[in-house]
């Protein structure tokens, strides 16, 4: 594994790790300013301050907790595309019922400074499992 595709594939369980521990700064560390989020049934979402807006409402109202599987990582020059498969349980603070969900997820990641990678575009199609 080249040390592109390590750092990727660290940099996805970084960001599982972080958003379990609620860390959005942290998060959007990782991301390009103009990143563009896609998923099913929604507008997408363009920007780090939309994702910071969308985060920041949801502290203090539920923890998430997740896994992702890494599928796959290529890397092209400064450029490269990760496909993992992804597990979300979602547990609402004021006792709620949890939502779990799952599906794939594929990043595409731009190398900034010559060494570090951040998602520049995501489309994840996780979908709330049914029972």
């Amino acid at each position: 594994m080249n040390p592109d595709e390590h750092f990727i594939r660290r940099a996805v369980v970084e960001w599982m790790d972080a958003t379990r521990r609620g860390d959005t700064s942290r998060v959007l560390e990782m991301m390009d300013d103009d990143v563009v989020f896609l998923g099913p049934g929604r507008e997408p979402m363009r920007g780090k301050k939309a994702f910071e807006d969308a985060a920041r409402a949801m502290e203090g109202k539920v923890r998430v907790d997740g896994t992702a599987d890494v599928q796959e990582v290529r890397v092209f020059g400064d450029w490269a595309y990760s496909w993992v498969q992804l597990t979300v349980n979602m547990q609402p603070l004021d006792g709620g019922k949890p939502t779990h969900r799952s599906g794939p997820a594929m990043s595409v990641w731009r190398k900034l400074d010559g060494w570090r990678w951040v998602i520049v575009r995501d489309a994840n199609m996780v979908t709330t499992d049914q029972p």
